[in-house]
């Protein structure tokens, strides 16, 4: 069955630092109308940085949503929705880790919640990592520990790690480098 589906209103509800909320009156089949909630993001990307002998680097973080500390790869928000991903990727993975790299390479891009949002990650695979300096935003606290895949792959089995942009990267990487 194929419905017609029509947006006849987008209506700005709440304007964020980080996103937009709006409702979306919708037209289903041309005879009745439904309420969608749509979030506007502007977009993230993430990385997974690999140190020489072979860990990844993790940033273990407080998330206020889930009121507790998270270990996730380094990630962060687009300036500007336009904004290439490769360059927030490789903006965040200095200001999180204390780490540069010149060899970042794309490995996935991740839809996190269809249902309701847009945001799109670019994730990209940071090695040959040159030693920086960590600086943080005055509103990140992070701890830094290198692990190996095996160890993440377990914490992700066991519920350790749920953060989906993580599972997914990790997992991704796992694969395409078959480790």
């Amino acid at each position: 069955m194929s419905e017609q589906i029509k947006r006849l209103k987008r209506e700005l509800k709440f304007k964020g630092k980080i996103i937009d909320f709006y409702q979306d009156t919708m037209e289903i089949n041309g005879d009745h109308t439904v309420i969608w909630d749509f979030i506007k993001h502007k977009g993230a990307a993430a990385v997974v940085p690999v140190t020489e002998e072979g860990k990844i680097l993790m940033v273990r973080q407080y998330r206020n949503a889930l009121d507790r500390y998270t270990l996730e790869i380094p990630a962060g928000a687009l300036d500007a929705e336009d904004e290439p991903g490769r360059e927030c990727a490789s903006r965040e993975l200095d200001e999180e880790t204390g780490y540069r790299s010149e060899n970042l390479e794309w490995l996935i891009t991740l839809r996190t919640t269809v249902a309701f949002c847009n945001e799109r990650i670019e994730v990209y695979v940071a090695k040959d990592l040159i030693p920086s300096k960590q600086h943080l935003d005055e509103d990140e606290f992070i701890d830094l520990k290198a692990y190996t895949i095996d160890e993440l792959k377990e914490k992700i089995l066991t519920g350790e790690i749920e953060d989906a942009k993580t599972v997914a990267s990790l997992m991704a990487y796992a694969v395409k480098y078959h480790v």
